[in-house]
């Protein structure tokens, strides 16, 4: 078999997969029988098929969204007359568990040579047209709210409280659940969506609470397309973020500001991780193998070890600061897996462009443009997973 057929044969299969993974997430979430049927080993009901499609009004608008942005990235790369692949889909699913069903797509960029303007074209346009395709998702999600009341049909436990409370039901629900340990999971506000519930949303009764918005296809979609969109436009490195930041400011800043921002984003990400109220038999252990994790992610950023020392322990030693002054204080420790992805994999600092051209007027505001966005959709703490 010819390579390039072998190749568009992977990612045909691999879209295939990531649609069905898709779908079956939001089947879960819409209606809990299909993770019954796969959770309890028992054969495939005739009904599978009904509930596994209610999945479709979440993975077709939220693939939707992930295709735009990597069409976006696709057809400029095209554009610009640069070897590029179409995209990788990557299909992830956990039975049972809290999943998105995908970890999103990528495309390959063959070039070994790009200009400083290829590399903020092609950067620059996979958030913007993914970050469209966002707000009509969220437009129409938010537009069109069923009544509150039909959360019972996920939640007949809910009745009671909506009977009792209407639209307050929430607040009941979730005292009765901390006498059952039962974990809620949460989705963060991001200025974005916040601006939807409170300005879009027709009715405010019908605006589900945070720890419900998973049930709502379109909803969940949205928010996802907007933690994503963050993701890709992190001002560091090679992100597209990062991309955009090299063609603004130039090599030298541009690496200077990614520096700043990993450092400012892994702070965050450890406040509260080691505390100074835990057993000292825990502290131990826990002080001296976050302390070389830290050091671990910094040697990503500095070539120099004892920089990265420096770095890592000055780091660790604020955020054990901040935990002993403030002990409810706490960033999101999820942020440390993607921000070991960064120093390791993507890396903080951004190849060198073999033609620095100077952007136009409308690629610096488009630019500027960007970065608001990546402030608009940024969740400091996206998902929230809290035993009661």
């Amino acid at each position: 078999m010819h390579k390039e057929t072998k190749t568009k044969l992977i990612q045909a299969l691999l879209f295939v997969v990531t649609v069905f993974t898709t779908t079956l997430v939001g089947a879960e979430y819409g209606n809990f029988e299909t993770v019954k049927v796969i959770n309890n080993g028992k054969e495939i009901s005739e009904n599978f098929w009904a509930y596994f499609t209610t999945g479709l009004y979440y993975s077709i608008p939220f693939l939707g969204v992930l295709t735009v942005h990597e069409f976006g990235h696709f057809f400029t790369a095209k554009h610009h007359k640069l070897p590029v692949s179409l995209p990788y889909y990557i299909p992830l699913w956990f039975p049972g568990l809290f999943s998105f069903g995908t970890m999103g797509a990528v495309i390959k960029l063959k070039a070994f040579k790009q200009t400083k303007l290829q590399f903020f074209d092609v950067g620059i346009a996979g958030p913007l047209a993914g970050f469209v395709a966002a707000l009509l998702v969220l437009w129409y999600g938010f537009t069109n709210l069923p009544p509150y009341q039909e959360i019972t049909s996920i939640h007949p436990e809910y009745i009671k409280h909506i009977d009792a409370h209407g639209a307050n039901y929430i607040n009941f629900a979730l005292e009765e659940a901390k006498t059952k340990g039962v974990m809620v999971l949460s989705f963060g506000d991001n200025i974005l969506f916040w601006l939807f519930k409170n300005y879009v949303a027709p009715n405010p009764e019908n605006v589900p609470a945070a720890c419900e918005i998973m049930h709502y296809p379109f909803l969940m979609a949205g928010y996802l397309a907007l933690f994503f969109t963050a993701l890709n436009l992190l001002p560091i490195g090679q992100l597209d973020g990062g991309h955009i930041l090299y063609g603004l400011f130039g090599k030298k800043k541009s690496d200077l500001i990614s520096q700043w921002v990993f450092t400012a984003f892994v702070t965050w990400a450890g406040i509260g991780f080691i505390s100074p109220y835990v057993v000292s038999e825990e502290l131990v252990w826990k002080v001296p193998l976050y302390g070389f994790f830290m050091y671990f992610l910094f040697t990503g950023v500095f070539e120099s070890k004892t920089t990265a020392l420096t770095y890592g322990l000055g780091v660790f030693a604020f955020q054990f600061s901040i935990s002993a002054l403030l002990p409810d204080f706490e960033g999101y420790n999820g942020w440390l897996v993607f921000a070991l992805i960064i120093s390791k994999v993507l890396g903080i600092k951004h190849p060198q462009a073999y033609i620095e051209e100077p952007l136009d007027l409308n690629r610096k505001i488009l630019g500027w443009i960007a970065l608001i966005i990546f402030v608009l959709c940024f969740s400091p703490r996206p998902f929230m997973a809290e035993i009661y």
